[in-house]
């Protein structure tokens, strides 16, 4: 048996790559033999995986039995033999670098880099601990019981590949059982670094270069910090190519797969660890970093590389096992496998007690339950046996049997992926640690329940089809029954109502609140990342507010709040510190004192001189050119050269510094010493004066050795000059603060807004994951509060940076036009109005829109007061209306704490809110519903609302002319255009009806859409296409006063104002309801009642369709309304939607 092949670590020149194993060819052979068998070990893998399922392992232990005997067959006959000899010629470095890269990337690219980085220490920990057990328990084993001729630098390598943890199969099996994603990520992350780790001491083990330990320990460390570097800019390249506007999905595929293969090859070529900077890329992209849709597809591809990777990698080593010396194989072989599997896993389990502490400090959950399943996750795969061909090239003293490494290490890989997931399972059913929590047990359930209505409303809708009159319906409903039963072993709480006897103990409210925190957690993740694929939400606002709510995911019970994500992020609380340090420290030009009084014309001269800006940024040179002669004066060869030249330098810039000192005392006189640069300046003059006298008392001659020490002394300190270039550096210093604050606070408000949009996204699922319903008002009220607080951080936002916020709703209000007109577009593409090539041209137009975007000014100046009118969405632009109004509105001006109007009041009129924030508290509520309507129970605070910028105060009541409800008081100072009551009623005169119309009907549709956001999400309900097409209007009922509704035209009918009774069954329905299907004429029952129709888009047809989807919302809807009302007056957490 030939020599084998020589590693890429150990570059060896003049050499040819040997055999792996097994004999040399003396003959010419095809490779295209060779590609034959890789296909077919391909195809084979694919119908193994068809027949088998999911048997992973016994897939892989087929294949490697299949390549061992092919193997054996190489080696008796020549024709075999000639088909796997490019194989053995393979250098084992090259199979690395096939196969590596993207496995390791798709292992990386699975790890949760906020969990990560919240736990690296401790990830960091646990991975020197596994490694150094591993490696310290292996490595004793094999010195002393292994039989074969290794010697100890065989033996300590081979005890490195031992101790890797594959970062795939370790933790498949622990996302299926339940165990907490921070533990998966953990294990993961620890096999990653101990992967790379490995690879890195394998590259710098026995080097030409480096013979010492603290050589090899230097190289270790700069390869490491070289590598991360590097990981982290191409981390920066690749996502920029799989973010493109621009580019389609192929191209990003095809970038994304070669960008990981040539980072991986030139990382390598330049001595760096490739398999360091592809984990480093890996964590870096997360599913913000890919475009929509485009993060499923890559990660198919790499689920399909990698299967198919680890086909041919067990394949390729059965046959150079195969390919060795059988006589090799013995008894105690086998003995040593086992003996090397008990260690693995002792290893393993060793490793999971020591860090114990590291564990159980990181959540509550943790206990011995857990330690005991994940003391079965020290599973080895691919990267074993990738690094295991290479111990015999790295051995001092060569073996005669280089393929027992490699028979070894696929054995125990095998052993390991197919008795250790069993363990895994076998262990957590058996500690019940499968269970299902009751608040996804509830989920589950209330989903399957919502897809059988689906499917029942379907099979109505189908009944009415004329073509369809002979189905045997009953056999469709019964075939079309779902029946979904959770498995008794993960059920963790049984659902029994109240009449049964179970001996089990109900869960109190405490821990289903702790559960239901994990739940409202996941579901505001998946609404930052719906968020920020729609463009709503900046990639790095989601970033941080996805990062924070996983760093408060594990504290047990917590709900993320706003506060919690400003403590999160580090705020800019030191910007504006440095801002306000850089103000303090600013040269403020003097003001002029106007000119000098009599006809002096020495003193006029002298005062244009020092108050133009010629003469300031002539102090500004003499200071930048002093830098140069003050080094050299540091510098002591070019002072002994320059001696004379710098006393002639230093007498010129003290006499220019002297004179533009005296020309601003004599213009300015005592106020020239209230700037301290001023005074600064004068100082270094007077000890610039001292310098010039002690020099020339030096050269005289007359002076002692102490006099000349004191001048050497006072000659260093012109250094102290340097510091008038702070004065000049300090204004664009000063600018640059000023755009990063400007920064933060964009990016604070888009933190801010797309938290609140995450808490009203949550509030119409809770109810799918709270079986009690004082469950569901528990965290329907946390959720508020935590809503309010960030509405009020956004007044306060907007506050302190308007044109900021402005600029940011701007970009933002671009953007989501762009984005409807690509919904459009898309529509009309895949409807056929317009072909591919002309989709294609329009697709590229608004995408350079949207890249347009990108230099948006950072802050844009806020209209005049006059021009927020045209905003007023009323009134819709209209050249009359603006002018009417124009002329009669006034600005209002409220500090901090003013009382804008209080509750009980008579409306004065609407205020416009220009600038700043106001709160609104309510203690009585009605909606317009008559006292005797109303639940006798007792009213609380009932209603709060923050008003911000572009908010409107007091329409309702004034349009109602009735006693305000509610109190509003200024947050900070506010700016408001007030428009008095008299003055909106001459305008509904002038422009009877359809003004008041307007206001009504905008009045509607947004407490419709304030209340029953989850019921009319699908009909695109606004003020603009209600007013274009007719969409809906508003209908008014008077006391007895009744209305027929008309199903076949009317889709929704909602109360927003006032109540109603149904005539037929005289069921009461006060505001705000959504009238039920079952209603066919309604009788006002307050003195004024106001309802919202929104009319059906085609009317008079697909009436059962129409019936179907009002039906669905009507019930959720009814449910929904129960409970706020019930709410409102019992809890008083009621609020309305403040921005």
């Amino acid at each position: 048996m030939s020599k084998t092949n020589s590693s890429f670590w150990v570059k060896k020149e003049g050499k040819q790559p040997d055999l792996l194993c097994g004999k040399s060819a003396e003959y010419n052979f095809a490779k295209e033999h060779f590609t034959m068998l890789m296909c077919s070990i391909i195809l084979l893998g694919g119908f193994l995986r068809i027949i088998l399922k999911n048997s992973e392992v016994i897939v892989l232990v087929i294949l490697s039995l299949s390549g061992f005997m092919i193997g054996k067959l190489a080696h008796s006959f020549v024709e075999v033999h000639q088909t796997v000899y490019p194989l053995l010629k393979t250098p084992s470095f090259s199979l690395y670098c096939y196969f590596s890269p993207l496995i390791i990337f798709m292992a990386a690219l699975d790890v949760d880099f906020y969990v990560l980085k919240n736990v690296f220490r401790q990830v960091v920990l646990t991975g020197i601990i596994s490694f150094s057990m591993a490696f310290i328990i292996l490595g004793y084993v094999v010195l002393n019981f292994n039989d074969d001729s290794w010697d100890f630098q065989s033996c300590l390598l081979f005890s490195m590949t031992l101790a890797i943890t594959d970062p795939v199969h370790s933790v498949n099996l622990l996302k299926t059982i339940g165990l907490p994603r921070m533990y998966i990520d953990i294990i993961r992350g620890e096999s990653l670094i101990i992967c790379s780790f490995t690879s890195i001491l394998f590259g710098v083990y026995l080097s030409n270069l480096l013979h010492t330990f603290l050589f090899r320990g230097l190289h270790v460390i700069l390869v490491i910090l070289g590598s991360i570097i590097c990981g982290y800019c191409c981390a920066r390249i690749i996502q920029f190519i799989i973010t493109a506007l621009f580019s389609n999905t192929l191209t990003s595929v095809i970038l994304c797969i070669s960008m990981v293969y040539m980072t991986f090859y030139i990382v390598e070529f330049l001595g760096m660890s490739g398999m360091v900077v592809l984990v480093i890329v890996g964590l870096s992209i997360d599913s913000l970093s890919f475009k929509r849709r485009i993060e499923l597809i890559i990660t198919k591809f790499l689920i399909m590389f990698s299967s198919v990777y680890q086909h041919l990698i067990y394949a390729f080593f059965g046959i150079v096992i195969g390919c060795g010396e059988s006589k090799h194989f013995g008894f105690h072989t086998v003995v040593f496998m086992f003996i090397l599997f008990a260690v693995v896993n002792f290893a393993r389990f060793l490793t999971i007690v020591l860090a114990r502490p590291i564990l159980k400090h990181l959540s509550y959950e943790y206990n011995w339950r857990w330690e005991i399943v994940m003391a079965w996750s020290g599973i080895k795969g691919v990267f074993t046996l990738l690094l295991a061909s290479d111990i015999h090239n790295l051995a001092v003293e060569k073996t005669d049997s280089p393929q027992m490494f490699l028979l070894y290490a696929q054995v125990i890989s095998l052993m390991t992926m197919g008795i250790n997931p069993y363990m895994m399972s076998h262990s957590a059913r058996t500690l019940g640690l499968c269970a299902i929590s009751l608040p996804r047990q509830t989920a589950v359930q209330n989903t399957m329940k919502h897809i059988q209505e689906i499917i029942w409303n379907t099979i109505t809708l189908f009944k009415t089809e004329k073509v369809l009159t002979n189905v045997d319906w009953t056999l469709v409903e019964e075939k079309t029954k779902i029946e979904y039963i959770i498995p008794s072993d993960t059920v963790k709480f049984s659902h029994v109502s109240c009449d049964e006897k179970t001996n089990e103990e109900s869960p109190t409210d405490e821990i289903l609140i702790e559960e239901a925190s994990l739940h409202v957690a996941i579901m505001q993740m998946r609404s930052f990342e719906k968020q920020c694929s729609d463009g709503i939400l900046d990639v790095e606002a989601a970033r941080i507010l996805i990062g924070a709510i996983k760093s408060y995911c594990p504290i047990r019970g917590k709900f993320m709040s706003i506060y919690d994500v400003l403590t999160y992020v580090r705020t800019r609380s030191w910007l504006m510190k440095f801002k306000d340090m850089l103000t303090s420290l600013e040269y403020h030009k003097e003001k002029s004192p106007g000119l000098p009084y009599g006809n002096n014309k020495f003193l006029i001269f002298v005062y244009y001189i020092v108050f133009s800006e010629e003469f300031e940024y002539a102090g500004y040179i003499i200071t930048l050119i002093y830098i140069y002669p003050i080094i050299m004066h540091l510098w002591p060869m070019a002072r002994e050269l320059n001696v004379a030249a710098l006393i002639s330098v230093n007498y010129y810039f003290i006499f220019l510094h002297a004179l533009e000192s005296a020309l601003k005392i004599i213009i300015l006189k005592r106020k020239y010493f209230h700037q301290h640069w001023n005074t600064l300046e004068f100082f270094f003059v007077i000890i610039g004066i001292i310098d010039i006298l002690c020099i020339y008392f030096v050269r005289l001659r007359l002076i002692n050795m102490p006099f000349i020490q004191i001048t050497v002394i006072i000659g260093y300190l012109r250094i102290l000059r340097l510091i008038l270039v702070i004065k000049i550096t300090i204004p664009p210093l000063k600018n640059t603060v000023d755009v990063q604050i400007k920064k933060r606070l964009s990016l604070m408000y888009s933190i801010t807004k797309g938290y609140v949009k995450s808490q009203e996204d949550t509030k119409f699922l809770i109810k799918q994951i709270s079986s009690r319903e004082s469950i569901y008002q528990k965290l329907n009220e946390i959720l508020e509060t935590n809503k309010q607080d960030a509405v009020k951080e956004l007044g306060l936002i907007e506050h302190e940076g308007g044109d900021v916020v402005i600029a940011l709703k701007t970009k933002q209000a671009i953007r989501n036009g762009i984005a409807k007109a690509l919904k459009n577009l898309t529509f009309l593409w895949s409807r056929g109005v317009i072909d591919k090539h002309a989709g294609i041209e329009i697709n590229k137009v608004l995408l350079a829109k949207i890249k347009e975007l990108n230099n948006f000014p950072m802050a844009v100046p806020p209209p005049t007061p006059d021009k927020y009118l045209d905003n007023i969405i009323w009134l819709e632009k209209e050249d009359d209306l603006i002018k009417f109004f124009k002329q009669r509105a006034q600005l209002a001006y409220f500090d901090d704490g003013d009382v804008i109007c209080k509750e009980g009041e008579m409306p004065q009129g609407i205020y416009l809110i220009i600038s700043g924030t106001a709160i609104l508290h309510s203690s009585n509520r009605t909606n317009g519903i008559d006292s005797g309507l109303r639940p006798d129970r007792e009213y609380k605070t009932l209603f709060t609302e923050y008003c911000t910028s572009g908010d409107i105060i007091g329409e309702l009541c004034c349009l109602l002319r009735q006693e305000l409800e509610y109190s509003v008081v200024c947050e900070t100072t506010l700016q408001a255009c007030f428009i008095s009551l008299e003055d909106l009623y001459a305008s509904f005169d002038t422009f009877w009806p359809f003004l008041e119309n307007k206001i009504w009907l905008k009045v509607a549709i947004s407490i419709a859409c304030q209340y029953f956001q989850s019921s009319l999400i699908d009909e695109d309900l606004t003020f603009q296409k209600c007013v274009k097409f007719n969409q809906a209007h508003v209908e008014t009922l008077s006391n007895d006063n009744e209305m027929t509704i008309d199903n076949m035209t009317m889709k929704f009918v909602i109360i927003v104002y006032g109540s109603v009774i149904d005539t037929k069954t005289e069921e009461s329905y006060c505001a705000p309801c959504i009238l039920p299907r079952t209603c066919e004429q309604v009788q006002g029952s307050s003195d004024k009642s106001k309802l919202l129709v929104i009319l059906a888009n085609e009317a008079g047809k697909n009436k059962n369709n129409s019936e179907f989807m009002v039906n669905t919302g009507v019930w959720m809807t009814r449910k929904e309304y129960n409970w706020k009302r019930k709410n409102e007056l019992e809890t008083g957490s009621h609020f309305r939607k403040g921005y």
